[in-house]
């Protein structure tokens, strides 16, 4: 008997995901013809067309690129301290202490009151770089404590009979240890900066951003933008949250060949 997988069993969770997209494109249909109103609820034909045409806009990828640094830049500056500050409390019990109470507000504070209370201090430019960088530095500062918190009594034991350098400990002991929290950290870590830095830019409003032409879209009653910006925002942190976690595996697996 051939026991080769067949091609849908090969594509299952490929057609899996495609139907579920579909479905939800068809749920939408339904609502909008439902609704009966462009203005409330747009068709998915509509806003497809929209999609076909706005990338052809002048301005269109500046705007798509100032946002998409400004919130990745607080992203990378939110992972490198969460690792430091999440490094240090795992290895000195006074240092969580220390930083419990900020973790703690940081997780706790809306992130409307961050934004506005932030609008005081700086430029609304560089708010959606802060706002994305203090929504993502609890996340994974949480995730390194908790990673390091969690090894191995035994291999710590190991590690200091032998008495490894302190590099060959981080290489082979912390960083393997660290690599299902982190990986987990940044995935949740990437959505939540998206989410927060793009609130920040709809209230701040700095000019050229992807938060200017949500605000634009709500001012005008344009419905049909709306829709599509947040397609875009959807497509471009889908994507760029791949690639990375992607990126962090491949190094990974470097690190595992040494």
């Amino acid at each position: 008997m051939d026991r080769t997988p067949s091609f849908l069993q090969q594509h299952k969770q490929t057609f899996q995901r495609v139907g579920a997209v579909l479905l939800a494109i068809l749920v939408w249909q339904v609502l909008a013809m439902a609704v009966g109103h462009q203005l409330l609820v747009p068709s998915p034909l509509s806003v497809l067309e929209r999609l076909a045409g706005i990338w052809l806009e002048a301005g269109f990828w500046s705007t798509v690129w100032f946002t998409f640094r400004k919130i990745v830049a607080g992203f990378l500056l939110g992972l490198a301290l969460g690792l430091g500050l999440g490094s240090l409390a795992g290895r000195f019990p006074l240092f969580e202490i220390l930083f419990r109470p900020w973790a703690v507000m940081v997780k706790s504070v809306p992130v409307a009151s961050f934004i506005v209370i932030c609008l005081i201090w700086m430029s609304s430019a560089r708010l959606s770089i802060f706002i994305s960088f203090l929504m993502v530095l609890p996340i994974v500062y949480t995730n390194v404590l908790q990673s390091i918190r969690s090894v191995d009594r035994q291999m710590l034991e190991a590690v200091q009979i032998f008495r490894l350098p302190w590099a060959k400990r981080v290489l082979y002991l912390w960083l393997p240890q660290m690599k299902p929290y982190l990986i987990s950290a940044c995935s949740v870590g990437l959505g939540i900066s998206w989410k927060a830095g793009i609130a920040a830019e709809i209230i701040g409003i700095p000019s050229g951003s992807i938060g200017q032409m949500f605000y634009d879209a709500k001012v005008y009653f344009n419905t049909t933008d709306l829709f599509t910006w947040t397609i875009i925002v959807v497509v471009v942190s889908v994507l760029f949250e791949k690639g990375f976690l992607a990126l962090l595996k491949w190094l990974y697996g470097r690190l595992e060949k040494l």
